[in-house]
């Protein structure tokens, strides 16, 4: 699903006191990323390994990608472990048998890393 959208900024221009439109604003999204790989669909499985790859980048264990540093960030770790859990018991009968294995896999490996991470 490509749809093109337009965003329009009326953030406060502090330096005038007024509101403003960017001249960039018709910029579609994919116009603003032009180096980037491109995102792949998003479905259940990507959304999970997403939060499992920021979870990892907090606990310190792959590089920021931005940055290509690694950091330790152990109260966001937790806080992207409390959200796979709060999803694990918010869609709990509502999973296919591949996705409910796959959430719980990556719950487990990351209260795993987590507890090393803080011993």
């Amino acid at each position: 699903m490509n749809q093109n959208f337009k965003v329009t900024n009326t953030r406060h221009d502090a330096g005038k006191g007024t509101y403003h439109k960017d001249s960039n604003d018709s910029r579609s999204a994919e116009s603003e990323r032009p180096d980037s790989a491109p995102l792949l669909n998003v479905n259940f499985f990507t959304f999970i390994f997403s939060l499992n790859t920021s979870a990892l980048v907090h606990l310190g264990e792959i590089p920021e990608s931005v940055s290509g540093e690694i950091k330790k960030d152990l109260t966001l770790a937790q806080h992207t472990i409390d959200t796979l859990a709060m999803l694990r018991e918010k869609t709990m009968g509502n999973l296919a048998e591949d996705e409910k294995g796959f959430l719980e896999h990556i719950l487990f490996d990351l209260r795993m890393r987590y507890i090393k991470a803080i011993y």
